[in-house]
């Protein structure tokens, strides 16, 4: 029965990141679609993404938390649920304001399962079996990554592009059930609520990532974005400082002495900021400048994403046995190679050709980063903590996304248009290139990962001291 339990947790948080992963990239192809029919500007454009990911951001630290002091099942539960009922007001709305309204609310509850995925999956594995079942994990997310293009543009083309939304409706509405029969509940080690830490870091984040969102569009140093930065900056180092004193944090503080945890957690910020920011971008290169349609779209960054979706399980499996550095090294710099060699390549007149060679090296090398971080997180964690440590990377990670969404769009709009190919191609290149630079510091920044660090799961009685003193 413990067995039966055990697998059906793995497939019911593993389907559940499926489709919180699936959603975030499904829309990228149907970025140009939304743009024809709503009407959307570049900046409207980036909030239907941003708003996703603003709340997402918000979201992760506190919803962890939520879900330490109220019970993990039942705060999975909660979020899936928000989750489906705020696709099918997506798919419904009837203009740019409401839909950006509805990705804000998916945003949160993809922030609230995200994190608890991990957490339910470190509990339900013995240790010695972990490494198996985050590689499973990051393997079916990686699907997630992998499809996401496709399938966007094939309903897109079949259908509209509202059905990228529908499509989360009978998923979540099954894996309900199912979740409620099958998972553990559980609590954190914490059974009160941080009130102040949660209302700082609710307003910090929200703060600092609405400046960096709207900076393109008001200015970078208009006085509501130096306000929204400054205000954001200073609410979450307050936050950090009430952390540290507070007896019962939500953020574990501590765990960043830990250098793997540390640089981990900056790997993190700079591999999406990098990477994400740039799919924006390269989506709708696709289709504004080589001409094709949402689908044909997804079928060429399948060579990406479809060598992220392969290579993640065999990383994840590799991590338990070497040790997460040299992978996570080798997939920063593999990104970075990849964005340079397209910002060299791309012109108005590119081919398949010119763009599969860079897509199967980037593919690869996210590929190699996401079991092992999550390896590296969950060695210096006891389990127990598990949901703290996920919520910490994921809203550090998602921040990194928007950061790069937001700087490598202003780079795009600072130099080129939509105006036309050439336009196009003008602003692509240099986002590409900083994109290339920042991965290219998240590669050195991965050099101070401790040698051959390995996660719990692959020697627990060496690990549990360390865990004990986390």
């Amino acid at each position: 029965m413990q067995r039966t339990r055990t697998r059906s947790t793995l497939a019911i948080v593993s389907l559940a990141l499926f489709m919180v992963v699936l959603d975030n990239l499904i829309v990228t192809v149907a970025l140009p679609s939304i743009r024809r029919d709503l009407g959307a500007s570049l900046q409207q454009l980036e909030w239907t993404v941003n708003a996703y990911t603003l709340a997402f951001a918000v979201t992760l630290i506190p919803g962890a938390a939520i879900g330490d002091r109220f019970g993990r099942k039942r705060t999975f539960l909660a979020g899936l649920a928000l989750f489906t009922a705020s696709s099918a007001a997506a798919a419904l709305a009837p203009g740019a304001g409401e839909l950006v309204a509805a990705r804000a609310l998916q945003g949160a509850g993809g922030a609230i399962v995200a994190p608890l995925t991990l957490t339910l999956l470190a509990e339900a594995f013995r240790a010695d079996r972990r490494g198996a079942a985050l590689g499973i994990w990051s393997g079916i997310s990686g699907m997630g990554i992998a499809i996401g293009p496709l399938v966007g543009g094939a309903v897109v083309d079949g259908l509209s592009w509202q059905w990228i939304f529908w499509i989360n409706v009978p998923l979540g509405l099954g894996l309900l059930p199912l979740a409620a029969a099958f998972l553990n509940e559980s609590h954190g080690p914490s059974r009160r609520l941080d009130g102040p830490g949660l209302a700082l870091v609710t307003t910090g984040l929200f703060a600092l990532v609405f400046g960096l969102v709207r900076g393109q569009a008001e200015g970078w140093g208009s006085a509501p974005i130096v306000a929204s930065l400054g205000a954001g900056a200073v609410l979450l180092a307050a936050f950090v400082a009430w952390e540290r004193r507070t007896a019962e944090p939500m953020l574990p503080v501590d765990l960043f002495a830990r250098r793997a945890f540390a640089v981990t957690n900056a790997v993190s910020f700079f591999m999406y900021f990098g990477t994400f920011g740039a799919i924006f971008l390269i989506t709708q290169f696709v289709q504004q400048v080589m001409g094709y349609a949402p689908f044909d779209a997804g079928v060429r960054m399948l060579v990406w994403t479809g060598a992220t979706a392969v290579v993640s399980p065999i990383a994840g499996v590799l991590a338990e046995r070497r040790g997460p550095r040299g992978l996570m090294i080798a997939g920063l710099a593999l990104q970075g190679a990849a964005l340079a060699w397209l910002a060299m390549a791309v012109t108005t007149t590119s081919t398949n050709s010119t763009l599969w060679p860079p897509f199967a090296i980037a593919g690869l090398g996210m590929g190699l980063v996401f079991a092992p971080s999550a390896s590296a997180l969950l060695s210096v964690v006891a389990p127990q903590r598990a949901g703290q440590a996920s919520g910490t990377n994921n809203a550090i990670r998602e921040v990194g996304g928007v950061f790069g969404v937001a700087v490598m769009s202003t780079i795009f709009a600072g130099s080129g248009s939509f105006a036309s190919p050439q336009a196009f191609v003008d602003g692509f290149t240099p986002a590409l290139w900083l994109g290339a630079v920042v991965l290219a510091v998240g590669a050195v920044v991965a050099l101070a990962l401790p040698r051959r660090r390995r996660a719990a799961a692959a020697s627990p009685a060496r690990v549990e001291p360390a865990a004990a003193t986390a």
